[in-house]
């Protein structure tokens, strides 16, 4: 994730039942009590631990702002109490709750309310078509004047033996009729099991990065393919890549994969032309013209220049349109419908987005007015009109699902145990498709982003609309599942960027600066289910980013739910120095370096200290950045030389900047972590840095081409580049050794 802190504390209200719970964090004043009582009733948080140890209070204005952004009105005692009294009728109000997540094999019960004394039948009809019965239990709950109506609870038992899956809840109260999902998650993710406790390795890469002779500027699916390729034939068992969600439908188009437009649909920038089989029915003024845009920007492939989207991406649309013109054959059209139905209206909406967003410029006043939902009659009417740009649309997602499929495929049969694994980004653009399309279970008037740390002291705002709690839970889940389906479609894997976002957010009061803001806590039970239960249909591991300091009981849950970790060597240590690799968790990938730091090599010529004193982030002199940078280096260093993988400082060779990668990789390669991450760009000896936490427009982020001492390093370099094979030669010799 761009610009996000590494610094986390995960302190939840006392009052919330969640594992590991801390102490009462209190209020922000006594005379805010009532205040912070109703906060605490939302999941907003009242105070916060920061990363220097110390408990926060949340301001009183913060938190009405957020309350408001919750749909809770908070302005003035009377307010808050007439809401805190509604929070608490609330669920006797409706005869089930709006959804159920439950873990398999668990008996569960769950409140139904009636009108006293009334009859009430409760039953599941599982996915598989089958009927259960529910069991009623004592409940001596006194009942409740509801509106005037005395309501009371009846408890029912869920029995445990429901398989896995999205089931209906359903009850009969008095003929009356009611209903929610019920959904069944894994205890625990059995994914990972399948690779018989073998540890594995993989390439981690910025896709767009990568490219090769055929790239058309741009990394893309093809290369995804060929990539896969050549480090199966290296033993790779999966390739990580970036977030390939979808961006603008046109250029201009936003350069980081960590704030796209949607997280559910795909990048048609990706898309290579020549594979769509429709291209070869171009007649020859069609392909002389798709020849003639390819070579306009496959110059690109061998500069070391500033990667441009917006011009690969417009020769691909002009060169996509062409082939769009071509009549499908029969067996063609029928896939492209059979795709278009799975995907169902979460794909029209989108498509009918991508058409409008070609007319109606971000800042158009119809985005707030006549187009302000897909619902509005604006949007109906130009459903019709925009017919033809929607199937355009439509068309470009299924041509990114079949070549995703390709790439995953090929992996696979590459020998890979894994295969692709996709990133999932935090969140949004707040005026993308998804805000658009999902403002229902969005919230409006505030943002994500981070509280201050010691390397951000005013805090991040990421810019970006958080999931609503509890619309979220109100629609089931739907656009949580779907946009998981979506992205698990085609994938051996998924990374979850800032896994932590699924047990709270901080969110940010619009107008207000990020630390003014407070953290929000979500159903992690129910959204870590929903996870592991997707991932589970898919054959699919999960590895969550959970860097930072927080709460230690939160590892552990992501633990026993089958999530995998990540550990990032220069970040693992204690009050005591560097963490031996012998102590890092198993169930984890773990890697050298992150894409928020310089390849290891500059960081190890201490480019990020360059960068950032370049940049104006530097908080103290230069020279005091460079020597503690240069002591955690060595602490590391230093533990690597005396196992022998190193030579010492005092040697000729210790200047190797080659060796020394390569002895980090093999150091990492002693921790019992599952899964070993080796990123490309150590392979090739790339030094420069993707992406700059706390910059926007101040450095080029996210637009980096693969690129070594020798220049510019293609796909097709690999096979043959000797500090590539070198390196993962070390990797699989380490493996090895620690395997005998």
């Amino acid at each position: 994730m761009a610009d996000r802190t590494h610094h986390e504390n995960l302190d939840y209200p006392a009052n919330f039942d969640y594992p590991g719970q801390p102490g009462n964090p209190g209020t922000t004043d006594p005379a805010d009590a009532l205040l912070g009582e109703l906060a605490a009733a939302h999941g907003v948080g009242t105070s916060y631990w920061g990363w220097d140890g110390v408990e926060r209070s949340v301001a009183a204005g913060t938190l009405r702002a957020v309350l408001a952004a919750l749909g809770v009105p908070a302005n003035g005692p009377e307010e808050q109490r007439r809401s805190l009294a509604e929070s608490r009728l609330a669920p006797w109000r409706r005869i089930l709750p709006p959804v159920l997540v439950l873990r398999e094999g668990r008996e569960i019960h769950v409140d139904v309310h009636v009108p006293h004394g009334s009859d009430v039948r409760v039953w599941i009809d599982a996915e598989d078509g089958s009927r259960h019965e529910a069991v009623q239990r004592e409940n001596w709950e006194e009942p409740v004047d509801v509106d005037g109506v005395l309501t009371g609870r009846a408890t029912f038992a869920i029995p445990g033996h429901l398989g896995l899956g999205w089931h209906t809840l359903r009850a009969d109260a008095g003929g009356t009729l009611a209903q929610c999902p019920l959904v069944v998650t894994p205890g625990r993710l059995r994914t990972p099991t399948r690779l018989a406790g073998r540890r594995t390795w993989g390439l981690t890469a910025q896709l767009y990065s990568v490219r090769s002779s055929r790239s058309w500027g741009i990394g893309d699916f093809a290369d995804l393919t060929d990539l896969a390729e050549v480090a199966g034939e290296q033993g790779a068992g999966f390739v990580l890549v970036n977030p390939l969600h979808a961006a603008e439908p046109v250029p201009p188009v936003e350069d980081s994969p960590y704030l796209p437009t949607t997280r559910r649909f795909f990048n048609p920038l990706y898309l290579r032309v020549e594979e769509i089989p429709e291209y070869g029915y171009l007649d020859a003024a069609g392909r002389a013209e798709v020849t003639r845009l390819a070579e306009g920007v496959q110059a690109a492939n061998r500069s070391r220049e500033l990667l441009d989207r917006n011009a690969c991406y417009a020769a691909k649309l002009a060169a996509l349109e062409l082939v769009f013109a071509v009549r499908r054959g029969p067996a063609r059209s029928r896939q492209f419908a059979d795709f278009c139905a799975d995907q169902g209206q979460g794909l029209e909406d989108f498509a009918l987005w991508c058409a409008l967003a070609e007319q109606l410029p971000p800042s158009s006043p119809e985005w707030a007015g006549a187009a302000a939902s897909p619902s509005a009659p604006y949007s109906a009417e130009q459903r019709s009109k925009l017919s033809g740009r929607i199937e355009f649309h439509r068309w470009l997602q299924w041509l990114c699902d079949q070549q995703l499929e390709a790439a995953q495929r090929s992996s696979r049969r590459a020998g890979m145990a894994i295969g692709v694994v996709h990133d999932l980004a935090v969140g949004v653009k707040p005026g993308g498709a998804d805000a658009w399309t999902l403002a229902g279970v969005l919230a409006r008037g505030v943002t994500v982003g981070a509280p201050p740390d010691m390397f951000n002291q005013q805090g991040q705002n990421w810019s970006q609309p958080p999931w609503h709690p509890g619309r979220l839970a109100e629609s089931g889940y739907a656009a949580y599942r779907d946009m998981l389906r979506t992205v698990l479609r085609h994938a051996g894997g998924i990374r979850v960027d800032h896994i932590l976002g699924l047990f709270r957010l901080w969110w940010i009061p619009e107008g207000a600066g990020p630390e003014s803001g407070t953290y929000v806590y979500y159903d992690h039970e129910a959204l870590i289910g929903i996870l592991a239960l997707e991932a589970q249909r898919a054959g699919a591991i999960v590895i969550g980013e959970d860097l930072g300091v927080f709460e230690p009981w939160v590892r552990d849950y992501l633990a026993e739910r089958g999530v995998l970790g990540t550990s990032i060597l220069w970040f693992e240590h204690d009050a005591n120095g560097p963490i031996p690799p012998e102590h890092y968790r198993q169930q984890c990938l773990t890697s050298v370096n992150t894409h928020d730091l310089p390849p290891t090599a500059g960081y190890l010529a201490g480019e990020h200290v360059t960068l950032r004193e370049s940049l104006g982030l530097l908080r103290r002199p230069v020279e005091e950045e460079r020597a503690e940078a240069a002591a955690e280096q060595e602490a590391v260093l230093g533990q690597i030389r005396a196992r022998g993988l190193l030579r010492d400082a005092g040697d000729t060779d210790s200047t190797d900047v080659r060796g020394t990668v390569e002895a980090l990789y093999a150091y990492t390669a002693l921790a019992p972590s599952l899964l070993l991450g080796v990123a490309l760009v150590d392979a090739v000896g790339e030094t420069r840095t993707q992406n700059q936490p706390g910059t926007s427009t101040e450095y080029p982020n996210w637009r980096i081409p693969l690129a070594g001492p020798e220049g510019v390093v293609l796909i097709d370099d690999l096979p043959d580049n000797q500090r590539f094979l070198s390196l993962l030669g070390t990797v699989r010799q380490a493996l090895h050794q620690g395997r005998t």
